[in-house]
């Protein structure tokens, strides 16, 4: 087993794309994150106040059931996570599987997809529900990248 992992939530396929690529470069293990119930293309309007996601992310304290509990978090030291950035900060979907499992003592590199909104404040935003991981911000990807250039970006995390 890899000691690093790449565990993605992708709603619409761009961050699973990434997560693939990023996975390939790294030589890691992979897991979806997938929610329980799966997202429509209703339930992500954002521009409709009453859609799914709207009411998720205006509620903190939202936490999405996922589909399944099977990560095999232990024995990786190094976990990317990844996903689309919704309202400048990470879809509550991935508190719920940070809250799912113990990172104690691991480093999660966040990485994630948007069409032009970087971070925020994502990193205080997932760090409540990894209290004892070490959560460090990645970077976001706004076009399409490449495998090659993904192995240059993580190599430069010396991780």
């Amino acid at each position: 087993m890899s000691n690093k992992l790449v565990a993605y939530f992708s709603a619409s396929g761009v961050t699973g794309s990434v997560a693939k690529k990023l996975a390939e470069a790294v030589n890691a293990d992979i897991y979806e994150i997938k929610p329980k119930v799966p997202y429509t293309n209703a339930d992500l309007n954002w521009n409709d106040s009453s859609s799914r996601s709207s009411i998720e992310m205006r509620d903190k304290s939202s936490r999405p059931e996922l589909a399944d509990r099977n990560a095999k978090i232990d024995g990786h030291d190094v976990i990317f996570i990844g996903f689309p950035i919704w309202w400048y900060v990470a879809p509550t979907i991935i508190n719920t599987f940070l809250e799912a499992y113990d990172f104690s003592g691991k480093t999660i590199i966040l990485f994630a997809t948007s069409g032009g909104s970087g971070f925020g404040k994502a990193v205080e935003g997932l760090q409540v529900s990894a209290p004892n991981a070490s959560i460090r911000e990645g970077k976001v990807f706004n076009r399409r990248v490449t495998t090659e250039e993904l192995k240059k970006w993580a190599d430069s995390l010396s991780v």
